[in-house]
């Protein structure tokens, strides 16, 4: 048996453990966080609940980390308790969270267009325009 499928449970246990803070934290959070929390990585409500299911093994990437701290208003402990979680189940991971360029959160208040379909096209069509923005500002000519 290889080494990867022995770590296979330990780190899927170790996943667990960072999740149910995070599942902990968004349950003490209004309705329509999950919603909110997507709409902020670009991403379905489902990833959101994938992501903070403890039974369900996917990682969080560590790409969405800062959103989700920003968007759940995580309180200081919690935040500190799954960083030392985190930092178990993938110690290459956690170096990237302070490398690299960080991503910060903008709400913006838009006009109901009275339709949900409507809405949920204008969302999509400014959060397309902000990931195409930030691709050309990145650019290296």
């Amino acid at each position: 048996m290889t080494d990867a499928v022995v770590d296979e449970p330990a780190e899927a246990g170790a996943v667990a453990v960072y999740k149910r803070i995070f599942k902990e934290v968004l349950d003490k959070r209004p309705s329509g966080m999950r919603l909110r929390l997507a709409h902020a990585m670009g991403k379905n409500r489902s990833f959101v609940s994938q992501i903070s299911n403890p039974a369900y093994p996917v990682p969080i990437p560590v790409q969405h980390l800062n959103t989700i701290f920003d968007v759940c208003h995580f309180p200081p402990q919690a935040k500190a308790a799954f960083l030392r979680a985190y930092a178990r189940a993938h110690p290459r991971r956690i170096s990237r969270l302070t490398e690299g360029p960080h991503e910060r959160t903008l709400t913006l208040h838009l006009p109901d267009l009275g339709s949900g379909k409507r809405n949920a096209q204008l969302d999509a069509l400014l959060q397309e325009f902000a990931r195409r923005l930030i691709a050309i500002m990145q650019e290296k000519e």
